[in-house]
């Protein structure tokens, strides 16, 4: 597995660092005939949120960025350039709920799709080019990138250049 690992001293630097990798998402994106998937792992607060708004602030997203808690998914749309989907299956009572609510047809275009609370859907989401995982540590956060596939590792390649 291919790795990275670095402390986040607050939320304006979690903003950063997702800037920062959003280039090389959105690039890596482009490039693909289906979505890139990207797990979001960490406590409620850890910070999840808050990187996928900094990918979107980074594109020129300017509009409000909530946690997709109750309507289980926000979709951006860059001008039918790009799609961002964000999903958060914390209330999945079940891992059916993802086929059940169509979800794997994002999938099949290119986009980048954040997902947070993955194992929710177990054996029924895709598995992940990236896993992001966050932790609350000191005063501000870990945040660990783990390539999951030959498409993350070009991701984190990118990034690092």
């Amino acid at each position: 597995m291919f790795c990275e690992e670095l402390f986040l001293s607050d939320e304006y630097k979690t903003i950063e660092y997702a800037n920062f990798l959003a280039d090389s998402l959105v690039k890596t994106a482009s490039e693909h005939s289906r979505a890139l998937i990207v797990y979001l792992d960490g406590d409620l607060g850890a910070g999840k949120t808050t990187f996928v708004r900094g990918v979107l602030r980074s594109l020129g997203y300017t509009g409000a960025v909530k946690s997709p808690t109750y309507t289980l998914l926000e979709e951006y749309n860059f001008s039918g350039r790009l799609c961002i989907y964000h999903f958060d299956l914390y209330r999945f009572t079940s891992p059916q709920e993802w086929e059940e609510a169509g979800f794997d047809e994002v999938l099949t275009s290119p986009a980048i799709c954040f997902i947070e609370w993955p194992h929710q859907a177990e054996g029924y989401v895709s598995r992940p080019d990236l896993t992001i995982a966050l932790s609350v540590h000191d005063n501000g956060r870990m945040c660990r990138i783990t390539a999951q596939s030959d498409v993350g590792k070009k991701i984190i390649a990118l990034w690092k250049k």
